[in-house]
């Protein structure tokens, strides 16, 4: 998962190849839920591992519940209607699918709880849902602004007798929470009589197979009143499984609809899914082919490919698909005409405001956009000269980051910054990895960041930390060398020209894989055997060899990959990345740079004089800088850093401000 301030995604070309998503949050909390309620074992495979499962996971194991977890297989050891503690305070951090059925079911079962999360979720509202359980006589106060939580739950006095009225029009959570809730209590037949218009309706056709499938069969009239039976009780289906998210296909739908497909692949599959899902958001390939994408389905998959180019605009209810449609918004930027998303007032109370962000970050790229209460309308730029670069503000709301990495394809040939891309750990945290795995786009689009120096002027350091906070892949090139060095040594070759031939033809061989702080050739790590003083000097010999640089330069082009490298080596920004936009090129000094490796050395028990390593690196630089091929040198057009007195952490913050200074953000 992508840890950084903001990931910048260079302009995409085209897409194609399979994915296999992961598990729905809506099923996976409900089911965790559910699981919990019952009495019994239940084993629960596929489940979703996201910031919003996790929040449910911590709730229940607060309440007494027995939880194994193995990969994404959850067993769960069911309360059977009654928590072991009466008392917890439960952080429920951004999780509607959590905050909402948990407070259902506790304020009838009774205790003293504390509901809390963070400050977004204090803007959600719950009113409603406690006006509905309040009629049942549940305690429950607010503990800060009236109507949004925090809250606090006591023992209730509860009266069954008459229906229950909650309202449909804000959130089809509320009805959720109270059909998952009731059964705990129904000595008798409960009635639920929803007021208004019942939004997002598919959501409770989800609860509904959910509840059957735990043995409670709610009858339903319309979608106006729902009856829990009397004597109604959870038992354990044993096993179940979770469906792949079909609001997380969304954005993979979208993208085979977007993006043309490299000749041999035959667009975007999707495993785990297919049209016959439970989920409501599976009607999202409906909207997508009335925009002119191609689908077909199969049991458990999909493939998506482009048809119409460019996109028909459409204007839809939205109702049936409400957090999916914001993937409809995005890929209104490539439809001919207005697009409008109707009866979508539920954006309103989600993460953030959506229809308002969405609206926002859409004009950002250069669209026209009308919001209304319920409805958006977007018309796409007029040309690619309209487009505009953009940086997204994401506000904490995975979908609104993880639909606008689809601006990528846009016609202007333009990068985009999403900001704060964690926020998608909500329910898809290797969202980005997931879509670099099946993009595209000419290899000069992916930026490079040069990093060339001396020995031990440090530039490994400054180049791993830039990479960790761009999200960028590494190439350490003296590492490759070294490994080079060691399996030449281990092979028996002389590391001169006599053994040089042999060595290239080596070289394009080796299997070298690069795991955090781990260097592995073959599958054996070699991390320490490539950091002594002696691979540090057989390196140097290798590098020299024609041949052999010339055999590892393809192999350092491969690290070229989205969303961008960072590269450093002693020929970087000269010989390998030439077309690189940012070069820097450190200029310690010799004796600087000696005694920052005696300080390592003698920390690590090292012997060795000062002396003896000042006159070795003045040695090796001058071997570096004569060499016939590639000698070190920084390129023209580099930017030179002498870092001689200045720390890491300050000669990455103006690297960092270099590289801004060169973007359209």
């Amino acid at each position: 998962m992508l840890n950084t301030v903001f990931i910048d995604l260079p302009p995409l070309q085209s897409a194609g190849g399979s994915i296999t998503l992961p598990g729905s949050k809506s099923i996976s909390n409900r089911v965790l839920l559910l699981a919990a309620l019952s009495r019994g074992r239940t084993t629960i495979h596929e489940v979703l591992d996201s910031d919003d499962t996790r929040v449910m996971l911590a709730a229940l194991r607060a309440l007494g519940c027995g939880i194994t977890q193995s990969g994404h297989t959850v067993l769960i050891e069911g309360l059977g209607g009654q928590p072991k503690y009466a008392r917890a305070d439960l952080f429920m951090g951004n999780a509607g699918t959590a905050i909402r059925p948990l407070t259902a079911a506790l304020a009838l079962m009774g205790g003293s709880y504390g509901l809390s999360g963070v400050p977004r979720m204090h803007e959600r509202p719950i009113g409603d849902l406690v006006d509905a359980l309040r009629q049942l006589g549940c305690r429950i106060d607010y503990t800060g602004q009236d109507g949004y939580p925090p809250l606090h739950i006591g023992q209730p006095q509860l009266r069954l007798d008459a229906p229950i009225q909650v309202r449909g029009d804000v959130s089809s959570q509320f009805l959720t929470a109270l059909l998952m809730a009731l059964p705990l209590v129904a000595m008798q037949d409960i009635v639920i009589d929803v007021v208004g218009e019942l939004i997002s309706r598919p959501y409770i056709e989800i609860t509904l197979n959910l509840l059957a499938r735990f043995g409670i069969q709610v009858r339903r009239d319309g979608w106006q009143r729902f009856t829990i039976p009397a004597g109604s009780q959870y038992r354990t289906p044993g096993t179940l499984f979770v469906e792949a998210d079909a609001s997380s296909a969304s954005y993979f739908i979208a993208l085979g609809a977007i993006a043309p497909c490299p000749a041999g692949l035959g667009g975007i599959r999707i495993e785990g899914l297919g049209a016959d899902s439970i989920q409501g958001d599976i009607r999202f390939i409906e909207a997508a082919r009335m925009m002119g994408a191609k689908v077909v389905s199969g049991p458990n998959w999909l493939e998506v490919s482009r048809g119409a180019w460019p996109l028909k605009a459409v204007d839809l209810d939205c109702n049936h698909i409400p957090d999916a449609a914001m993937t409809l918004a995005v890929m209104a930027l490539y439809a001919q005409g207005t697009t409008s998303l109707r009866n979508i007032a539920s954006w309103r109370v989600k993460e953030t405001d959506r229809i308002a962000a969405m609206a926002c970050e859409l004009r950002k790229l250069g669209a026209t956009v009308v919001e209304g209460a319920d409805f958006i309308q977007i018309t796409p730029p007029a040309s690619p000269a309209q487009w505009k670069a953009a940086s997204i503000h994401t506000y904490d709301d995975h979908r609104v980051a993880m639909c606008f990495a689809l601006a990528a394809f846009n016609p202007g040939g333009l990068p985009v910054r999403i900001e704060d891309p964690k926020c998608v750990a909500k329910t898809f945290p290797d969202y980005f990895e997931a879509l670099f795995s099946l993009v595209w786009t000419d290899p000069c689009n992916i930026p490079v960041i040069c990093v060339d120096g001396p020995t031990a002027s440090g530039k490994g350091t400054l180049a791993a930390q830039l990479a960790s906070q761009l999200g960028y892949h590494l190439l350490d090139s003296g590492a490759l060398y070294r490994i080079t060095a060691l399996a030449a040594t281990q092979a028996g070759l002389p590391l001169d020209a006599m053994g040089e031939l042999a060595i290239a033809n080596l070289a394009p061989g080796l299997r070298i894989e690069f795991k955090g702080d781990q260097v592995l050739l073959d599958g054996a790590d070699v991390t320490d055997a490539i950091r002594t003083e002696d691979a540090g000097m057989n390196a140097s010999k290798v590098s020299a060899l024609p041949k052999v640089r010339a055999a590892l330069l393809d192999l350092q082009h491969s690290f070229r990959r989205l969303p961008g490298l960072v590269a450093d080596g002693r020929d970087m920004g000269t010989v390998i990345f030439p077309d690189a936009p940012l070069k820097v090129f450190l200029t310690a000094s010799a004796e600087q740079r000696a005694q920052r490796r005696f300080k390592q050395l003698i920390s690590k028990g090292n012997s060795i004089t000062l002396h003896a390593l000042r006159v070795d690196l003045e040695a090796r630089d001058a071997r570096d800088s004569s060499r016939s091929v590639a000698p070190l040198k920084p390129a023209p057009d580099a930017k030179l850093l002498d870092n001689s007195s200045v720390s890491v952490e300050e000669s990455v913050h103006l690297v960092l401000a270099w590289w801004q200074g060169k973007q359209p953000f």
